[in-house]
């Protein structure tokens, strides 16, 4: 598979996914013509693509769809609980609900995991029979009772949003703050850290870090304390941050 995080952050949220056979984005909290120059960049026909899977409904992961679907036309996959939002947002002929426990467009096997977010949220296990990939953010925690399928994967897109510091001495209302560190708001540098070293094996080809707060963290706080949770399991392959104005590199796994 090959990975391109768009965008990643508070303003604007989509990743590119591709099989040897399908064309994936996840989310599009970005507009279309960004959309169409990042992909444009790598050679990639946005018609191509097979269609697009919403995490949640927050405009930050939502906001371009509209331009997306006026300009493609291609389904959009999503559980039943984000239908009555998603519906205010794009004509219901271009909306598939996702019923089984794993989805299958073309090569790519697409299982979703719950998320804890203060709406309905989901993340993402992404397989095409050689590689399998983890896509999770917008969430407060990670169930336990995921924990072995998370196991060893091919690569992590999950988000480091804060550091718990630098978002309790922060400018937010105080309410706020409470929001982000619940078991409903965001995952932490730390947090991150600790799962990454009960996870990672011998298989992770690479991390990337998603969703980095503008305000509550810096990439390299997100960076310096991750690698300092997963220092015991010395690992030495790719760790990249996601930017929000600016397309990661490409990654295959």
């Amino acid at each position: 598979m090959r990975i391109k995080v768009i965008a990643s952050g508070s303003k604007g949220n989509s990743t590119f996914i591709e099989s040897n056979n399908t064309r994936v984005l996840i989310d599009a909290g970005v507009n279309f013509n960004r959309i169409k120059s990042t992909l444009e960049s790598i050679d990639v026909d946005p018609s191509s693509l097979d269609g697009i899977l919403i995490s949640h409904t927050h405009s930050d992961h939502v906001g371009g769809l509209s331009s997306v679907i006026k300009k493609l036309k291609i389904p959009v996959f999503i559980k039943e609980e984000l239908y009555s939002e998603i519906k205010k947002i794009i004509p219901s002929d271009y909306i598939v609900i996702i019923e089984e426990p794993v989805l299958t467009i073309g090569d790519l096997d697409i299982e979703l995991i719950n998320a804890s977010h203060d709406v309905p949220a989901f993340g993402f296990i992404i397989s095409d029979n050689k590689s399998k990939i983890l896509y999770l953010t917008d969430t407060g925690y990670i169930n336990r009772k995921y924990y072995d399928k998370l196991n060893n994967l091919d690569a992590y897109i999950i988000e480091s949003n804060h550091d718990e510091k630098m978002l309790m001495d922060g400018p937010y209302p105080y309410i706020l703050k409470q929001r982000v560190i619940s078991d409903r708001g965001h995952l932490s540098n730390k947090y991150t850290g600790r799962f990454l070293s009960k996870s990672i094996g011998n298989k992770t080809k690479c991390i990337i870090l998603a969703h980095i707060s503008e305000n509550n963290n810096t990439e390299d706080l997100a960076l310096e304390q991750v690698k300092e949770e997963i220092s015991n399991i010395n690992y030495k392959k790719k760790i990249i941050i996601a930017k929000q104005h600016i397309d990661t590199e490409m990654v295959e796994i």
